[in-house]
């Protein structure tokens, strides 16, 4: 990449045709609270970011943290100079005349990112110096850091506020040092305070002083205003801008990398260098190398933002994707999904059947339907995972309803038998009992063989139970409950069946499957009869 695609347009408002992104995970965003990456969670970091995403640049480190820091530095920097990357590596330092640089240098870095006091506050109520003596330790420090062979930007930090509060400093900081050896100069708002409107006119009016300065925009994302602060700094000419990997930084946190890069080229016609289809995969490294997981509902890269719930809207994308907009998830290397739930209708059934290469009848696909709404009503989170078990217990049931049930509490403590009160209706009347056993299945089988007694009906012996659930393990997975019961009952003696239940409860599964049974051998007992 030549210097020519990233620094400013000439006039302010003009917008470039290019903007470049430095990617500050790993400096900034380990200022989130709770966030620490090791050297090899950074050099993984550092490796997607630069060869598959395709950042321009990125920031790895702040000079002089701790040993650990430089050595994680050091091998950051050992693998990008064997892929002639380590130009676009990048150290944050301090205005500490040698201290920073080589404890860089030492590390083998080539890029200092010099932090100075872009407001008058932070220079004579942090620093204690004037104007004039800041300055005279800035030029130390560069011109130390060139002799080293450093390249240097500048951060101007608490620009915002500083040329809110007076601007004056801002412009006799800049003249004082503009003309040394600076490539970038950063302007970060570092509290995350500016508007839109604020970030225009401040950056317009920073590129009219000084027209021959390539400024970059560091935004905070404090009043959830970053993403837009960003458009803002493009529209005035800034084609420079810092971002994170899912928001990571203090506070707040900084601007989405993957929001950033997404509304520069759908909503400004601006190209990057970003690759968008790894976005996904490296936000979820690094989600699990920072222990941060983000909303499911952020855009872009949240687990729902691909997600149709309303069973209108998978209707309209049946009849022609009248609900697709340039937010494809193809675009991303994801999947558009159908939830499953009480606001499911026969197209979000449908479109999650195609992905299983399952085929059913409309008469079938109005039962599948009919639960999967019955189940969302109940509360329980349906899955794609989940909808094979409905399927395969839809297909087998049938509409037998001699034992219906009306009620089941059980109560279970540990190292103490279960207890249950269970209410059926069988063949219209109503029967109440309690029971008890080792488990909360063995007391709801103790209080049904009190009601079945009732009935002349003898539960037959329980040969084999076995449960199931999804693939994936998930705690809200529905289970599937499958009973294996002998043949020595109402003139099936020989034949085994075997019956099904699904619920998100194991012990319910196996009430459903127990119930199913029962229906079954009583309609075999009417036929024969």
């Amino acid at each position: 990449m030549t210097e020519q695609t990233v620094t400013s347009s000439t006039i302010p408002g003009s917008l470039p045709r290019y903007v470049s992104l430095m990617d500050t995970t790993l400096r900034d965003g380990e200022q989130t609270q709770g966030v620490s990456f090791s050297a090899g969670e950074k050099l993984n970091i550092v490796q997607a970011m630069l060869e598959s995403l395709g950042v321009d640049r990125i920031e790895v480190a702040s000079a002089r943290v701790s040993a650990g820091e430089q050595e994680a530095l050091r091998s950051i920097i050992n693998w990008a100079k064997k892929h002639k990357l380590e130009g676009r590596v990048e150290v944050l330092g301090f205005v500490d005349y040698d201290r920073s640089v080589n404890w860089i240098r030492e590390a083998g870095g080539q890029v200092l990112n010099l932090l100075v006091k872009g407001s008058e506050k932070h220079c004579t109520n942090q620093l204690g110096k004037t104007l004039d003596e800041h300055v005279e330790d800035i030029f130390r420090t560069v011109n130390y850091a060139s002799e080293q062979g450093l390249r240097v930007n500048a951060y101007l930090e608490d620009w915002s506020n500083g040329y809110h509060d007076d601007k004056a400093y801002v412009f006799a900081l800049m003249r004082a040092i503009k003309d040394c050896e600076i490539e970038h100069f950063m302007l970060p708002d570092t509290l995350g305070v500016m508007s839109p409107d604020e970030v225009f006119n401040a950056l317009s009016d920073m590129r009219r002083e000084f027209p021959e300065q390539i400024f970059d925009f560091h935004p905070h994302n404090d009043y959830g205003l970053a993403t837009a602060n960003c458009m803002a700094a493009v529209k005035a000419g800034i084609a420079n801008l810092h971002c994170t990997m899912n928001c990571l930084g203090e506070r707040a946190g900084n601007v989405s990398l993957a929001e950033l890069a997404v509304v520069l080229r759908d909503k400004m016609g601006i190209d990057t260098g970003i690759d968008e289809t790894h976005l996904h995969d490296i936000s979820t490294m690094v989600e699990q190398f920072s222990g941060k997981y983000i909303a499911a509902n952020m855009p872009i890269l949240g687990q729902d933002v691909f997600t149709q719930t309303a069973g209108i809207h998978a209707d309209g994308d049946v009849k022609g994707g009248l609900y697709e907009t340039r937010l494809s998830p193809e675009r991303f290397d994801r999947k558009r999904t159908y939830a499953l739930g009480k606001l499911s209708g026969k197209a979000s059934v449908v479109k999650n059947i195609e992905e299983l290469g399952i085929t059913l009848s409309d008469d079938n696909l109005k039962k599948v339907l009919q639960r999967v709404v019955s189940l969302g009503d109940s509360k329980e989170t349906i899955t794609a995972d989940d909808l094979p078990f409905i399927i395969a217990d839809v297909l087998e049931s049938n509409d037998y309803q001699h034992i219906k049930l009306v009620e089941c509490q059980i109560h279970s403590q540990y190292e103490k038998h279960s207890q249950v009160n269970l209410v059926v209706e069988i063949n219209g009347t109503e029967y109440s009992e309690s029971g008890k056993g080792n488990g909360g299945y063995a007391a709801f089988i103790d209080a049904l063989k009190k009601i079945m007694q009732l009935q002349n009906f003898e539960l037959p012996e329980l040969l084999d139970y076995s449960v199931r659930i999804p693939r994936g393990g998930k705690t809200g997975a529905l289970t599937e409950c499958t009973i294996t019961w002998a043949g020595d009952h109402g003139g099936n003696a020989g034949k085994n069946l075997r019956t099904r239940g699904v619920h998100s409860n194991q012990v319910y599964a196996a009430v459903e499957a127990t119930l199913r049974m029962i229906n079954t051998r009583m309609h075999s007992e009417t036929e024969t009869n």
